[in-house]
């Protein structure tokens, strides 16, 4: 049987994005199907038009609070909640340091990685630099540093960031993403069949899994048994 394909929308500034990311590893952990999962992280930018860099004379609380409409009181509680959220999954946020812009360059680069067999490793490597250690994500020179650490040749990643590659790939993921309904990310994708949305449990992405190979291992099972050849249907 081919692959099961489990495809994942998201953005490199999303920090539930980076929760739900290893929630699902600690799911495939404990999948015994996990070496039969082909895994694509897809693109996602949550603003479209975010500046190269927002101004760092406002904090990460107060920008929060603007957007959603709540008080600043309101809004760093809400960060200190997902900071104690992210450090049970083992991740150390610091949204003291954290520098907002655009994630646009560093989508394309995951993109590269996909070509190159290490998505997964860029995608981690720029999630950490985010949200982890203060790196801006429309920098080139830092998107070049983090992908050749993740693997990327740098003379590639550097033709990518100096022109245009892969912009329409990351255009076809958001495009996508509208036709299929995907409103929020972090969106679990399985065979095009069913979404799970949201950085949900590791128990309720196993969940999913075991039902993604289920349908999957049914749905062979039939198409197998109407199969016609030469000796009879």
């Amino acid at each position: 049987m081919p692959l099961l394909k489990l495809e994942v929308w998201s953005d490199i500034a999303c920090p539930w994005c980076y929760v739900g990311k290893r929630r699902l590893e600690g799911a495939l952990k404990v999948f015994p199907h996990a070496g039969q999962i082909e895994l694509v992280w897809r693109a996602f930018e949550l603003d479209t038009g975010a500046p190269a860099e927002r101004p760092r004379t406002v904090s990460h609380a107060e920008y929060i609070a603007r957007k959603y409409g709540m008080s600043v009181a309101q809004a760093q509680k809400s960060t200190d909640q997902l900071v104690e959220v992210a450090r049970g999954e083992g991740l150390s946020f610091d949204f003291v340091n954290i520098r907002s812009g655009n994630t646009f360059d560093a989508h394309r680069l995951v993109h590269l990685g996909l070509e190159r067999g290490v998505q997964d490793a860029v995608k981690e490597r720029m999630l950490k630099a985010y949200f982890e250690q203060g790196e801006l994500m429309s920098d080139h020179g830092t998107l070049l540093r983090l992908a050749t650490e993740a693997g990327l040749d740098a003379n590639e990643a550097t033709d990518v960031l100096a022109g245009d590659s892969y912009a329409a790939n990351v255009r076809a993921d958001e495009a996508q993403a509208r036709e299929l309904g995907i409103t929020g990310v972090p969106c679990f994708v399985f065979d095009r069949h069913f979404a799970v949305s949201g950085a949900q449990a590791t128990e309720v992405m196993l969940s999913a899994l075991q039902q993604a190979w289920s349908e999957r291992a049914r749905n062979a099972e039939f198409a197998e048994g109407a199969v016609c050849g030469p000796d009879g249907c």
